[in-house]
């Protein structure tokens, strides 16, 4: 069994983290684990070790959005988590917005534009978001209100080509789906995360950064229709293993105010992360819950 882990993405330090915590627990599942750090060698390092199972224990670019998975089709490694295509529309924002409507999943307006333009004006009425459309874990995301002086002028990190999305006020909440190789694919529950401000990196994994509230307190037509969305939202993207889909509801709106934000094929195993932990609320231990994706291990050949 490798897990691979690291790699060069702005969500480096995340996938270590998460890459540790999956060997220790599929060393407690019984399983013989190597932990490889994910760089350029990666082919030729897996070619030699001939593992029976790759755990993708990846974040970002190149480790998530089909890339990785590409090459592990190649070697014909099965692999956990999500294949090719699959990964590589829910890493593009705009794509996975696509999918959402033919699938008729309520969305957020949003363009997609060019840096230079953002920085030069309002490309849709404030307020709005501006995001990389093609990474994760709140990476790069600028917050534009109604009172800005003017438009955001965006660092020279950010894509030459950037999401605008209208803002969504409300509540972030969040729902996993699991593929149980004895049950199939099933929502587990909902997450309500309560931070101070918006749920930013350090949010999502500084210990403190955010409060889980899990099972969400909500009303059960709000509870049952994010369970119900994420549901069709990994089947419409073709999700394996584990993806988490993210919203945000507005109270004031009802039913119309919960709308998808994106799907995370890959969900982090950190000590704050989210699908862990509903999992747990749901009897899954966290070594069971690793050994389920190594059963559900595949590759497309």
């Amino acid at each position: 069994m490798a897990v691979l882990m690291g790699g060069p993405s702005a969500e480096r330090e995340v996938s270590l983290a998460t890459g540790r915590n999956c060997a220790e627990a599929l060393r407690v599942a019984g399983f013989n684990v190597v932990e490889i750090d994910a760089g350029s060698d990666l082919p030729g390092r897996l070619e030699a070790l001939k593992p029976d199972v790759c755990f993708n224990a990846l974040h970002g670019r190149w480790g998530e959005d089909g890339c990785v998975q590409g090459m592990l089709e190649w070697l014909r490694l099965p692999y956990t988590h999500s294949g090719v295509l699959a990964s590589a529309l829910a890493m593009d924002k705009e794509r996975t917005k696509d999918i959402y409507r033919a699938a008729g999943l309520p969305v957020l307006p949003s363009v997609l534009a060019a840096k230079d333009e953002v920085r030069a004006r309002h490309v849709i009425e404030p307020p709005y978001v501006v995001k990389p459309y093609n990474e994760g874990s709140s990476v790069g995301v600028w917050i534009v209100q109604s009172d800005n002086n003017g438009p955001p002028q965006l660092d020279d990190a950010m894509p030459e080509t950037v999401m605008v999305e209208a803002y969504a006020p409300g509540r972030e909440l969040t729902c996993s789906v699991l593929d149980d190789p004895a049950q199939g694919a099933r929502a587990l529950t909902v997450t309500d995360i309560v931070t101070e401000g918006w749920y930013d990196y350090d949010a999502k994994y500084k210990d403190g950064g955010s409060r889980h509230v899990v099972p969400a307190e909500l009303p059960a037509e709000i509870f049952d229709a994010c369970m119900e969305y994420a549901l069709r939202a990994h089947k419409a993207l073709g999700c394996r293993g584990l993806s988490r889909t993210d919203f945000r509801w507005d109270e004031a709106r009802g039913l119309d105010g919960l709308v998808l934000l994106e799907t995370n094929t890959q969900p982090g195993f950190t000590s704050t992360s989210l699908s862990p932990e509903q999992a747990a609320h749901c009897g899954i231990s966290f070594p069971e819950l690793c050994r389920l994706l190594v059963e559900d291990a595949s590759c497309q050949r």
